[in-house]
């Protein structure tokens, strides 16, 4: 097989364009961290993109290895690149193992900046995003273990900025996240109750049914836009503008919610891929206008 359509269905598998998810979150909090700092690198910048790139190549890569077993025989996954056929265990392994390196690597660059933190955080970091892809193997929390991995990025990224100064404003920029992310994955786990239930893998969905899983990512949405305002209240580098995004964002999830019906799920990806991005970009378009604009 060629190697740029080797590199082209590596990228396919792994999702590579759901970064949207986690990256506008990362350069939210690293343009806040910014703020207080004041004073803007380019390297550090740089430093942020290129931990995140590998970071979630290797935790996406990882899942579908862990998973493609189970990928193989639920009808809904069976045709992703793995099971297909389409690519080796053995050269994802070989990708998996790049990335990981490439992310430890890509922390030294704010080793060499004085700021250790990203380095000596790197491996634990890495483990925990990848365990999470056996998590629905014995807990019904691993959507929340999933939103958790994805709140590390806010905070890695403040950290990355600031090492470990001032970490109320990137925790709860987190929790928020972590809230937003098990409320999303619980609505698309709504796809697989009844494979999940023959096959013995927890996920809310499985053991609570589809009308409590949906009231439960409900309350998670709501806890996220409660953090959300959180953070308006505690920062002082966010005003107006700001709380107006945050209205734009509980719009959005109550549009995501009505998408999703107990007995209509067929819109489940339509709510996903989206309106969550629509969410996550969106947010970060609107504290930049609200760093530029200062009102």
């Amino acid at each position: 097989m060629p190697m740029l359509q080797r590199i082209q269905l590596m990228l396919e598998m792994i999702r590579f364009s759901h970064t949207v998810f986690a990256l506008p979150f990362a350069l939210l909090s690293a343009s806040l961290a910014w703020q207080v700092k004041g004073q803007f690198q380019w390297l550090e910048l740089v430093g942020i993109l290129l931990c995140m790139i590998f970071a979630r190549s290797t935790a996406m890569a990882f899942n579908r290895l862990s998973d493609r077993r189970f990928d193989a025989a639920n009808p809904r996954t069976a045709m992703r690149h793995l099971p297909a056929g389409h690519l080796r265990p053995t050269g994802v392994w070989v990708f998996t193992i790049i990335c990981a390196a490439g992310f430890v690597v890509s922390t030294t660059i704010f080793y060499f900046e004085d700021n250790p933190w990203p380095l000596y955080l790197s491996v634990p970091v890495l483990l925990f995003i990848m365990s999470y892809s056996y998590t629905k193997r014995f807990t019904s929390w691993s959507h929340f273990w999933l939103g958790a991995s994805l709140m590390l990025a806010p905070i890695g990224s403040w950290i990355a900025v600031l090492g470990m100064r001032d970490l109320l404003l990137p925790v709860v920029l987190g929790s928020a996240v972590l809230c937003w992310v098990a409320g999303f994955d619980i609505l698309y786990a709504c796809q697989d109750i009844d494979f999940d239930r023959r096959v013995g893998l927890y996920s809310v969905p499985a053991r609570l049914g589809i009308p409590w899983a949906l009231k439960l990512a409900l309350g998670c949405h709501l806890a996220m836009i409660g953090l959300l305002l959180v953070l308006w209240v505690v920062s002082s580098h966010l005003g107006w503008i700001f709380l107006g995004g945050v209205i734009a964002v509980a719009v959005l999830l109550i549009y995501e919610h009505w998408l999703v019906q107990p007995s209509d799920l067929t819109r489940i990806n339509t709510a996903f891929f989206y309106v969550n991005g629509v969410i996550s970009g969106g947010l970060l378009v609107v504290v930049w206008l609200q760093l530029a604009i200062k009102v």
